[in-house]
């Protein structure tokens, strides 16, 4: 359920959009300035990289610059924006696979690994927090684009069933059936992770 602030959020986006449409550049700086962490939130999550994620958020609007002309106001602004996102993500995915089949894997850096600022007192609890962190991470990137994201966009964006379904162009039933999968896809994983620790 949308409160009313919500509401006159979206709607003021979908005036933005449309004014933007007719080459208004203040008012699609207005909605990039608005949108950008979170489509830069859920790029990093699905891709797992701080770098790629800022490509895929310039690329996001870049497309959604030229798309303008094409967004329905009817239409939530941010469901019409992270659906462009997602695909996004997913061609950046296909030719990551292509890359790794042409060139073969590429080792991992530290700067492709999640960085933990914690407020715990000592280091050791760093370290794990760190490591549980990055299995999580590792996990999250095993499961197939199907499973992913939903889970990117309910559990971590805070959408509803429903949202994440107009984002994926899938039914509600959809969705929750993959949620489902992708949990306990993603407790298996973690709970072995935790065995071992």
């Amino acid at each position: 359920m949308t409160s009313e602030v919500d509401q006159a959020g979206a709607d003021d986006d979908a005036r933005l959009a449309v004014a933007a449409a007719t080459g208004d550049t203040r008012a699609f700086g207005v909605l990039m300035r608005r949108h950008k962490d979170g489509i830069y939130r859920f790029c990093r999550r699905y891709v797992g990289d701080t770098d790629d994620a800022y490509d895929l958020t310039q690329q996001t609007f870049v497309s959604a610059w030229s798309a303008l002309g094409r967004y329905d106001p009817n239409r939530a602004f941010t469901t019409w924006l992270r659906a462009i996102a997602l695909n996004k993500c997913r061609d950046h995915g296909r030719r990551a696979t292509v890359r790794r089949l042409i060139f073969g894997t590429r080792p991992s850096t530290e700067a492709s690994l999640i960085e933990v600022a914690s407020d715990a007192p000592s280091a050791e609890t760093q370290a794990q927090d760190t490591q549980a962190l990055r299995a999580l991470d590792r996990a999250l990137s095993t499961l197939s684009d199907a499973l992913k994201t939903p889970l990117i966009l309910t559990a971590l964006d805070g959408l509803s069933t429903a949202e994440a379904a107009a984002v994926m162009g899938v039914s509600p039933k959809a969705v929750e059936t993959r949620l489902y999968r992708a949990r306990k896809a993603l407790g298996a994983q973690m709970e072995a992770f935790f065995e071992r620790a």
